[in-house]
């Protein structure tokens, strides 16, 4: 039978101190750990592209096949061989990889996307968020993670705006006939 080992007894106060002391080494280390490796940093290699808008990516030679490691976050389109247009579609980080006809890799990509807060109004009411692009009058914007509410309208809004664009750019009667 193995020898026991008896621990001297601890007040609850020592036991709460042992706690706090472990919570705060840890905190310690976490902390160490994001100032070591910050998860979704730029660094100078990385593409960063703003929520909603689009940035050029010129590659030495020409694509034929492109990878996007998160398509929900960012979408790419080919322009005269070697002009990538990568959009950015959400938040978040994901990768781009670029190959050739041979399938060898022309570039493997890191691509950031991020708000574009200097152009860019917060309201926030509680935990509630609406978002407003102001340049330079303040207009409502779609951003993921606003007020539900708020969102959800101004998206049927938009939505109907581009249905009408649609319809009222496609040719009727007569004009249809004389195209």
């Amino acid at each position: 039978m193995p020898p026991s080992v008896r621990l001297p007894a601890r007040s609850p106060r020592q036991d709460l101190a042992a706690l706090c002391t472990a919570i705060a080494l840890v905190a310690v280390i976490a902390f160490g750990l994001a100032v070591a490796f910050p998860i979704g940093q730029a660094r100078a290699a990385d593409l960063v592209v703003r929520y909603d808008q689009s940035q050029l990516l010129r590659l030495p030679r020409p694509v034929e096949h492109i990878i996007i490691g998160n398509a929900s976050i960012a979408d790419v389109t080919v322009q005269a061989g070697n002009l990538l247009i990568v959009t950015g579609k959400t938040f978040g980080v994901t990768n781009i990889i670029a190959l050739d006809a041979q399938r060898n890799i022309i570039q493997d990509q890191r691509v950031i996307v991020q708000r574009d807060d200097q152009r860019t109004v917060n309201l926030t009411k509680g935990a509630a968020r609406q978002s407003y692009s102001c340049t330079p009058n303040c207009e409502t914007q779609l951003v993921i993670g606003d007020e539900t509410a708020y969102y959800e309208n101004n998206s049927k809004q938009a939505a109907a705006k581009t249905r009408f664009s649609e319809t009222a750019s496609e040719p009727t009667g007569a004009n249809r006939d004389n195209q």
